[in-house]
């Protein structure tokens, strides 16, 4: 019989599988996953760990065989069922590598449903590495704990994701030229536009004009203010998430 676990299943580790989980089944990991569970967190015989596989929830297991380097557990029943994730999308140019890796992570945290990386004239680091980028969504959804990741889409040029916009999604354009006018309140923007929607975020310098000029052509688009003072690429991604999940979000 496997021991009792020594902590409550709440306090348990947490790690996602890219494989789907069920009840009664038996999962080795090795490679990263054993390392963190083995060395960091000195796992023990008959301790809980939690896992969630992006497809079917999340589920409590418990360790059967320690090994040095692997180790096996057993899948001891669902805790919970996959989240539907709120129906936003996070479009976002990139910026240095350290800041854009912060962004993915805290829109993960906040709820977002996707993230599409976009190249816009200004943006200077277009080195997309998206294995690296869905890592660190990963860990965020791992301590946040999130049971659907994001998708994470290939980077795409403006002109290309502006031709091709479905027609029911609204595109919340953060336009800090437009605050000096009083016009693109948000939080109006958010009670005359519901249903399915994306934040569109520029690159460090900016959109350029013709750019500012294309996004604003699309039907779909709503130009928004995000407050008097110039935000930072990363702060006015994470401040338009947080304004959007607190008006049409599940934040309730």
């Amino acid at each position: 019989m496997p021991a009792k676990p020594a902590y409550p299943p709440h306090s348990a580790p947490r790690l996602y599988v890219d494989t789907e989980l069920s009840e009664g089944a038996e999962i080795r990991l090795d490679g990263n996953h054993a390392h963190y569970l083995l060395k960091v967190m000195r796992i023990q015989q008959g301790q809980p760990v939690k896992f969630f596989d992006n497809r079917t929830g999340e589920y409590l297991a418990h360790v059967t065989m320690l090994g040095k380097r692997d180790l096996i557990l057993l899948i001891d029943g669902k805790t919970r069922e996959r989240d539907i994730a709120p129906d936003l999308w996070l479009i976002a140019a990139p910026i240095k590598k350290d800041r854009y890796n912060w962004i993915a992570e805290k829109a993960t945290e906040l709820g977002i449903a996707k993230m599409i990386p976009v190249q816009t004239e200004r943006t200077q680091n277009v080195q997309i590495k998206p294995d690296k980028l869905r890592a660190h969504m990963i860990e965020a959804a791992e301590q946040c704990e999130r049971t659907a990741l994001p998708m994470l889409d290939r980077l795409i040029r403006l002109d290309a994701l502006l031709q091709n916009w479905p027609a029911d999604r609204h595109l919340f354009f953060a336009d800090e030229r437009i605050h000096e006018s009083g016009e693109g309140s948000f939080r109006k923007a958010l009670v005359a536009n519901g249903g399915p929607a994306a934040i569109l975020i520029g690159p460090e310098g900016g959109f350029s004009d013709a750019e500012n000029a294309a996004i604003r052509a699309l039907p779909q688009s709503v130009p928004i203010s995000l407050g008097p003072r110039i935000l930072r690429a990363e702060t006015a991604a994470i401040a338009a998430i947080s304004l959007w999940m607190a008006g049409r979000g599940d934040w309730g």
